[in-house]
């Protein structure tokens, strides 16, 4: 894929990504919980992740301006993203109870890990 589509993508994953964080989150987690929150519940857990998800969309989408100059920023959201799904990926497959995430966020989680890496400004 040559640079300019490659950004023109990026741009795209950026803003649908970020919107997805800063806003979807929470519906997701409410129209799907199985899928989307972990057992038992925990309110102060959710609600921390929720916000670091918020800040990290509202990231996403200033860095949609111009990937070039945040390539650090889409680089910790590919890696945090690959390394968060991966450890739910074995806990769910270690806990039963977990499965339904096996449908939801791990591989949400995985496909924003590899599509910012796939993406991400070359050197």
């Amino acid at each position: 894929m040559e640079a300019a589509s490659r950004e023109k993508y990026l741009k795209l994953a950026l803003v649908v990504f970020g919107i997805v964080f800063l806003v979807g989150l929470l519906p997701m987690t409410m129209l799907f919980p199985g899928g989307w929150m972990w057992e038992p519940r925990q309110s102060e857990y959710e609600q921390m992740i929720l916000g670091i998800y918020a800040v990290l969309g509202i990231f996403l989408l200033l860095a949609a301006r111009s990937p070039a100059q945040h390539k650090s920023l889409i680089a910790f959201a590919a890696w945090s993203s690959l390394v968060h799904g991966g450890i739910m990926l074995v806990q769910a497959l270690r806990d039963s109870s977990e499965h339904a995430n096996l449908y939801g966020d791990i591989p949400a989680l995985i496909l924003v890990g590899v599509i910012f890496l796939w993406l991400a400004p070359r050197n």
